[in-house]
């Protein structure tokens, strides 16, 4: 899915989609997502008789970081009842969340980053300013999540 090109993608146009069909509703968006990323780590092994006086590195485990997500305060409660979902035990509440790059026209994805299994570990209501506030009330989700698809 993936589209390639010379000049690099601006990264201001992309979608969430939560696999609720509201990835184009102000639900969806986000004005911040980041932490995408995956990590191996490695181990280090060496054999009595080998003639070199250095580990060999081997490939271990790999995980994936969890993900933070920011949107304005829009009203809406879907954030926070995922969340409630999650803590009473519901593990039906895991979701395939997909981040969707698109073009400079809104025409088409250009990559795609596929959360598998997510679920919300931490929820953060805005910071509240009566006396100086002048910023746009930002809430804050992070997901974990157990794989990541890069398409």
């Amino acid at each position: 899915m993936a589209k390639e090109r010379e000049n690099p993608y601006g990264n201001f146009n992309y979608l969430v989609d939560f696999q609720t069909g509201d990835a184009n509703t102000v639900r969806g968006g986000f004005a911040e997502v980041t932490g995408i990323n995956i990590e191996t780590t490695t181990m280090e092994y060496r054999a009595g008789n080998s003639k070199a006086n250095r580990p060999v590195k081997i490939n271990g485990l790999y995980k994936v970081g969890d993900v933070t997500l920011k949107r304005g305060v829009v009203g809406a409660l879907d954030l926070y009842e995922w969340v409630h979902q999650i803590r009473t035990g519901s593990q039906d509440g895991l979701r395939t969340v997909q981040i969707q790059l698109q073009d400079e026209a809104h025409t088409a994805t250009v990559m795609t980053w596929t959360l598998v299994n997510a679920r919300p570990i931490r929820y953060t209501a805005p910071s509240l300013n009566a006396k100086t506030g002048t910023d746009v009330a930002i809430e804050e989700l992070v997901l974990s999540i157990e794989d990541l698809v890069v398409e």
